[in-house]
């Protein structure tokens, strides 16, 4: 686990590029928020999550698989990252922001994603 990344995912680096085209202005990784949002916008008051459908369990997702050992911890670890994930999203919330959570799979369809970021910050 140690090897995976957090920050500079090649899916981040896509959503970065596609508002940047848009001409959104944004930060990266604002740690001084709850959960340290991928992207941000404090003028705007909003913020991106761009979440792995492995580790944060996309209901619904091919990727988002169980591995067969081990798999109490797995299921442990995973309750845990659901139940983090809306603890810090309330948290923005009752800051005032909005909050997208774009999935990894949903870059597979960029034409889709940019529709949602322009529907997101209002373009």
């Amino acid at each position: 686990m140690a090897r995976v990344r957090q920050r500079g995912t090649k899916p981040e680096l896509r959503i970065r590029a596609l508002l940047t085209r848009l001409g959104i202005r944004y930060r990266l990784n604002a740690s001084s928020l709850p959960g340290t949002p991928d992207i941000v916008n404090r003028r705007a008051r909003k913020a991106i999550f761009v979440h792995g459908c492995f580790w944060h369990r996309h209901a619904g997702c091919r990727k988002a698989t169980t591995p067969k050992r081990n798999k109490t911890f797995w299921l442990q670890k995973f309750r845990a990252n659901e139940a983090r994930d809306k603890r810090k999203f309330d948290e923005l919330h009752a800051l005032g922001f909005g909050v997208l959570v774009i999935w990894e799979c949903e870059l597979e369809s960029p034409t889709d994603l940019g529709d949602r970021l322009k529907l997101f910050w209002n373009l």
